[in-house]
């Protein structure tokens, strides 16, 4: 009976590991002033994502990863309306595509794909 728990444990945690590995699919969002939308992918060191987005008004985008309290911006850019390109996983991480809306609401559409 002990094991029961334990293997539920692994088998979460295998499908969390399936989830956040698997490309996000393609994605809209409306932001409110100051809000902000984020896309998540789990990478691997070496491994690529091409990616587009763009807004129907100005928008800060960055990609991002966590080490504990620490936060580092592989990318970013501010005022921007559209981007595009193929990002590379220098180590591997979770990275998150993160867009916050300015002094205006902003529409948004884009994609991350392998």
């Amino acid at each position: 009976m002990k094991r029961l728990p334990a293997l539920l444990l692994l088998v979460a945690a295998r499908a969390f590991a399936a989830d956040a590995s698997a490309p996000p699919k393609p994605f809209t969002a409306t932001l409110q002033p100051k809000a902000m939308h984020e896309e998540c992918v789990k990478l691997d060191a070496g491994e690529k994502r091409k990616y587009y987005w763009k807004s129907d008004a100005a928008v800060d985008f960055n990609i991002h990863y966590h080490e504990g309290q620490e936060v580092s911006y592989p990318v970013k850019r501010d005022g921007m309306r559209g981007d595009g390109g193929v990002f590379t996983a220098k180590i591997a991480q979770d990275y998150c595509w993160m867009w916050t809306a300015r002094d205006k609401p902003a529409k948004l559409e884009g994609k991350i794909e392998k």
